[in-house]
């Protein structure tokens, strides 16, 4: 087996698993692993079995393997993990406004499950770990964000336990995905035979990335991950009344107001986050604060004092028309 903690990747050699594994993230990361990279087994663990057979029929192939399985049943994912080399933790409770009724819910699948990943990972000795985040991690407003904050740490300290054990950690952080479950994209879209758009402030922004850039960013992560980082790719904002135009042109808007646990503008790296930043050409790495195993340092341009990247100060932005083109991919 050539797999290892770091270095190098065959993935030809490896056996891949990503929870939630039939969700939008998912389904995009098992088309671009059987198209491009083709892993010797590829492990799909979710809680919905009609999901999963849609999947079956959909890409009919031998490397994959399906495992009924809730992150909240350790037992279970390490039955799941049994011979694993890289697990792709993307399983959450999403919505914000369900996580904000059902708190009790929320913690127990987005932080108490990623816990359940880390030690069933370490235990079955699994070499990488990557953990899907947000934006919303980042001086979070709602429990959403909260639970991404606290299974971010769980990811980055799960390498004292899993270094010594042959296991790595890392985490990748993005912005809105484009055309996802849950995203504005589509509700606009369906808003637009109406005539008209709910949009709760006209001056918000938001980072976006397409589904297919946000899978591939995790698989070069993967690549690259010493343990301990929190990878941030350089992505663009958009206004909203841009995206508006964009998929909805010629609309009215209609203003209802910001909702509780909603920012303004989010950000992907803090202003106090940037002092472990290292800016690289297309992305940011977030180097853990106390490392208290054999972390290997990156070299990178430290960010300016007081630097943080959000989305109303961002360099790039989208225009109407490229972001009609990203909706159309």
């Amino acid at each position: 087996m050539t797999v290892s903690s770091e270095g190098p990747l065959d993935w030809r050699e490896a056996c891949v698993l990503v929870t939630g594994g039939t969700g939008s993230f998912g389904n995009k990361l098992v088309e671009v692993m059987l198209s491009r990279h083709r892993p010797r087994r590829l492990v799909i663990v979710s809680r919905d079995e009609l999901k999963q057979s849609e999947m079956m029929a959909r890409f009919n192939h031998p490397s994959l393997r399906f495992f009924l399985g809730d992150v909240r049943d350790r037992a279970r994912l390490e039955r799941a993990m049994h011979g694993v080399d890289i697990v792709f933790h993307a399983a959450a409770l999403k919505q914000i406004p369900a996580c904000e009724y059902n708190p009790f819910e929320a913690i127990q699948t987005n932080v108490l499950g990623a816990k359940n990943v880390i030690d069933a990972a370490i235990d079955q000795g699994v070499k990488r770990v990557i953990g899907i985040s947000s934006d919303k991690a980042v001086g979070p407003l709602n429990l959403y964000g909260a639970t991404k904050l606290c299974a971010e740490k769980l990811c980055v300290q799960g390498n004292v336990y899993g270094h010594p054990r042959g296991t790595a950690f890392a985490v990748v952080r993005y912005g809105n995905v484009i055309g996802s479950r849950g995203s504005v994209v589509p509700l606009f879209a369906a808003q637009r035979a109406s005539g008209r758009v709910t949009v709760t402030d006209r001056a918000m922004t938001r980072f976006w990335i397409t589904l297919e850039q946000g899978v591939r960013f995790a698989i070069r992560c993967a690549e690259l991950m010493r343990g301990g980082e929190i990878f941030v790719p350089k992505i663009p904002s958009m206004r909203i009344v841009d995206l508006v135009e964009a998929v909805a042109p010629g609309c009215a808007i209609e203003d209802i107001g910001i909702r509780p646990g909603e920012k303004l503008h989010e950000i992907l790296i803090s202003e106090d986050e940037s002092r472990q930043a290292l800016e690289l050409d297309e992305m940011f790495v977030i180097e853990p604060v106390d490392p208290s195993w054999a972390f290997k340092r990156w070299d990178g341009k430290r960010p300016a004092r007081g630097f943080r990247y959000s989305s109303d100060t961002n360099d790039a932005w989208l225009s109407p028309a490229a972001m009609m083109e990203l909706c159309d991919e």
